[in-house]
């Protein structure tokens, strides 16, 4: 394998771990914690719930760490529009807009989104999304990593954060329904927002700062594609980047709070700086160490991370897990029969994924 496809199966491996989770990985702490009764689970179990308003738990990081890698992605191919005719630019520009618009739908889809059903009523579509905010990360980050230089991408994504502070501090209280999010939702979001909150947590201000999430990603991309085979340099200069992104974040958060809901840019530092890190050690692992079963495990999960994603959506894997482990799970005390068919849940999916995965079948819009 080349140098190129060696980072590019420490990403996927990477995303598959990203996905583990939402696949039913954070559904086995509870059981193994009833079972054992050892604290490390009790502390992992916490660390699967997302903080309900300031602060930051692992499961915060799920979503950020999916848009950084897809800017990694952008990193590393390193293509530039700038100076092409516009008939060669056109065809990529034409790609990039249709990806954004399947997974604003998708997202909608993944919702349910639609309301009281079909046909719909358009203000009882949920329009934000999960997907919808990877999209439009994704292409901004794009556009500006295909017309700007390095220098001005860096000048970016300073501005965003700094922007974005600006304006959520100035507007006032940092509050579900006394902030900037709320106002712009409740003024310029089609549809219905989730739950119908004052603001939607996938709304359209705080989508700005995760444009930033993905150029972060961009940064460390270019990086790895800059020193490839170097581990040492890429294995140093990732590590170096995480700390001083997660000491930013973690200082900046004594006036302007870490927040996932409202995407705050304290929030944006505390998540690249985790990304860069954990994207250090699966290069360590995949690229250095070479770790095959451990890469190949995540790799099939990362590899249709897209439709891992509204699987879990559309398809009741936990009834098929009972279906097929539940006379096994029904032998057992309560905690290890719920452990049986979480881990049933998650084998159902991956085996799945690596049937996609052997024939090389990779689904993503």
């Amino acid at each position: 394998m080349t140098a190129k496809k060696q980072r590019l199966a420490s990403v996927d491996a990477l995303r598959g771990f990203d996905m583990f989770w939402i696949i039913g990985g954070e559904a086995l702490f509870a059981p193994l914690l009833a079972l054992s009764g050892w604290s490390v689970f009790a502390f992992g179990h916490s660390q699967m719930q997302h903080t309900e308003w300031n602060g930051f738990t692992f499961y915060d990081l799920i979503f950020p760490l999916f848009i950084f890698l897809s800017g990694v992605t952008l990193g590393l191919a390193d293509k530039s529009l700038r100076g092409l005719p516009s008939a060669e630019r056109g065809p990529v520009y034409r790609k990039a807009a249709k990806r954004l618009l399947i997974l604003i739908g998708l997202g909608i889809i993944y919702n349910h989104g639609w309301g009281t059903g079909i046909p719909a009523d358009p203000g009882e579509i949920r329009y934000a999304s999960v997907l919808a905010r990877i999209g439009f990360a994704w292409f901004f980050a794009a556009m500006i990593v295909w017309h700007c230089a390095a220098r001005t991408q860096y000048a970016i994504a300073a501005a965003i954060l700094l922007g974005y502070w600006l304006v959520q501090v100035g507007f006032g209280a940092l509050t579900p329904s006394g902030s900037a999010n709320a106002w712009v939702d409740q003024c310029c979001l089609p549809g219905s927002t989730y739950q119908h909150r004052a603001y939607d947590p996938e709304g359209l201000l705080s989508t700005i700062p995760a444009i930033a999430n993905a150029l972060m990603g961009v940064f460390a991309g270019r990086w790895l594609r800059r020193f490839g085979g170097q581990h040492g340099k890429i294995l140093q200069g990732l590590a170096i980047g995480g700390l001083a992104c997660l000491l930013a974040g973690f200082l900046w958060h004594w006036i302007y709070p870490v927040n996932k809901e409202l995407w705050t840019s304290s929030f944006v530092m505390i998540t690249s700086g985790c990304s860069l890190l954990l994207l250090a050690l699966f290069y360590l692992l995949v690229d250095v160490w070479h770790w095959r079963h451990f890469n190949t495990f995540f790799a099939v999960i990362g590899c249709n991370a897209i439709l891992v994603y509204l699987g879990t959506s559309l398809v009741d894997w936990r009834y098929s897990s009972q279906g097929l482990f539940g006379g096994i799970a029904s032998a057992l005390p309560e905690a290890g029969g719920t452990l049986v068919i979480a881990v049933g849940v998650i084998l159902l999916q991956w085996l799945v994924l690596r049937w996609l995965y052997k024939r090389g079948i990779l689904i993503s819009p």
